[in-house]
């Protein structure tokens, strides 16, 4: 079955998550700071060169995940493209071979309705795993500084329209944002993000992917299942 290609439209976000081959640590193993430090490092390089609107981002021992807005349809892929080169250089002579499972996975996201969502969603990830007890506890990923609690390291957050929405002050869009990083996501509203992912689609609702259709790189959603309906002869 030939695989789908990348699923692109002019100034609309993406959500893509790229697993990592071999886990930079065990679950029991102490957190592989130094390698997420490097792995941090490498993607500002990427934003930077290839001039992406970073959304939000997560950086686990097992994967990478971002929210972003790319100048062209290329970019996201030339970035994580970079950090996977980087990675193989860096673990050549104890983690030979690829450093990726496969292609990274990514979906259209609907601003306005979907954005915020999908930040909360990953930035959430770290708690979900089990690698800490509220996400903002975990360092490599943007929640502290959508929170407040911590002053960005570097320039690698371009905050979407959708987190100003959250209030008209930094305070007030900090403490917005913190509510619904909290309250997290109900079980459906995690199962359509994951499966938007997995499969490469939009995520979004009915009438964007009305309108995204014809600016998509591709089609925006699966098909029907089963065969299509025959059309009644006209006489």
């Amino acid at each position: 079955m030939a695989r789908l290609a990348r699923l692109y439209a002019p100034a609309t976000p993406q959500l893509a998550r790229v697993i990592f081959a071999d886990a930079l640590a065990q679950p029991a193993d102490p957190t592989p700071a130094d390698a997420l430090d490097h792995l941090h490092d490498w993607l500002l390089k990427g934003v930077q060169e290839h001039r992406i609107a970073l959304h939000g981002w997560v950086i686990l021992p097992d994967q990478l995940v971002l929210l972003a807005t790319p100048p062209h349809a290329s970019a996201l892929s030339k970035t994580i493209q970079g950090i996977g080169r980087r990675m193989a250089m860096a673990q050549a002579d104890k983690r030979p071979g690829p450093v990726f499972t496969g292609r990274y996975r990514s979906a259209l996201v609907e601003p306005g309705r979907w954005v915020l969502p999908a930040l909360v969603w990953l930035e959430s990830l770290p708690t979900r795993l089990g690698h800490v007890d509220t996400p903002t506890r975990w360092p490599w990923s943007s929640a502290q500084e959508h929170v407040g609690q911590t002053t960005p390291r570097t320039a690698l957050v371009t905050d979407h329209p959708d987190y100003w929405q959250c209030g008209n002050t930094p305070f007030a869009r900090q403490a917005t944002y913190k509510n619904h990083l909290q309250t997290g996501l109900t079980p459906a509203t995690l199962t359509r993000i994951e499966t938007a992912l997995q499969g490469q689609w939009v995520l979004g609702d009915e009438p964007f992917l009305s309108d995204i259709s014809d600016r998509a790189s591709r089609r925006v959603a699966p098909a029907p299942r089963g065969r299509p309906r025959k059309t009644p002869l006209q006489d």
